[in-house]
Formats: C-alpha cells, structure tokens, sequence
C-alpha cells in the first residue's frame, strides 16, 4: 500500500483474527514439538464453566459459528441488563468494568484480564470510570443464534433498583 492510501477499516480485526488463528497454530505445533526458540505461549483462560462456576453447554450437535468483536463502552457507561446464549470469552484490552450477575455476584475487570462469560444468565457491565473500556470477545454459538439478548422491559416499579 503506498501512503496516499488508507488502510481499510477492517483491517485490523482481520489482522487480530489471523493473529489468532496463527496463535491457535502455534499452540499445537508447541505441544507436538519441541518448543521452538522466541516462541511463548501464555493460556489466558481455560474452563469448561463462565466465571462464576457454572457449566458451559454443549453445542457438539449443531453447526458452529465464531464471532469476533471489539467491543467499546464509554466512560460512564452502563450496558442494558442483558444474557448470551451462547459462550463467549474475553479479553480486556483497556479499562475497568464491573460486572453484575442475576444472582448479585460481582466481577471487577482490568486490563490484561480474560474472562469466560456467563451463559443463559441476566447480568450488566458498568464503567465507572472516565476512560473508555476495550475488550475483545470470542462468541462461540451455533449458527443463526443471537449473541446477546436484552432483558425484557419490567414495570417501573421493579426498575428502581437496577442502574
């Protein structure tokens, strides 16, 4: 590309995915070799259940799809009370959040944390602070399943107590 050229807005996340994909490469010729010289491999996150214990579901019947997103949240930012129904891991690149689970757990996130997603479970992020938060999140579903789904709307009464 000659410098009067922009690069494409796309590029980096394709770039983050092939990333990935080579890591994920390199990770199993790691284990079925010898392990090669400048090469490191730090596991960020391993489970078979989210972050608060539960087990994670099984989707070994159905066609699998893999989202990649890069996610901002702006300083002061609440997210709507939402679920995935899928599994879903991620990266926090930037930021603080705080997340809120149905069940009144609490999960504090900083930079360099990975965390396994809560599955089928009500909860919200919140950042309080004055920068924004970045995180990068692998959703793992099967095809045509909606990543988040927002909590249905209640009465005004029962949202007194939700931020």
């Amino acid at each position: 590309m000659n410098h009067s050229e922009k690069a494409h807005p796309m590029t980096k996340p394709v770039s983050f995915v092939l990333c990935l994909t080579m890591a994920v490469l390199s990770i199993s010729k790691v284990r079925s070799h010898e392990p090669s010289q400048g090469i490191t491999v730090e596991v960020l996150a391993k489970s078979e259940n989210s972050w608060d214990g539960k087990s994670l579901p099984d989707f070994s019947q159905k066609q699998t799809e893999v989202t990649v997103l890069r996610i901002t949240i702006a300083p002061k930012a609440t997210l709507p009370v939402h679920k995935h129904p899928v599994i879903n891991a991620g990266y926090m690149v930037s930021g603080h959040l705080t997340v809120h689970s149905e069940s009144g757990k609490v999960l504090k996130l900083k930079p360099g944390d990975a965390i396994i997603e809560l599955v089928d479970q009500f909860h919200y992020g919140v950042n309080e602070t004055d920068k924004p938060v970045v995180i990068v999140v692998v959703y793992t579903g099967t095809t045509g399943t909606p990543l988040s789904i927002k909590e249905p709307s209640k009465p005004a009464q029962d949202q007194k107590s939700k931020p």
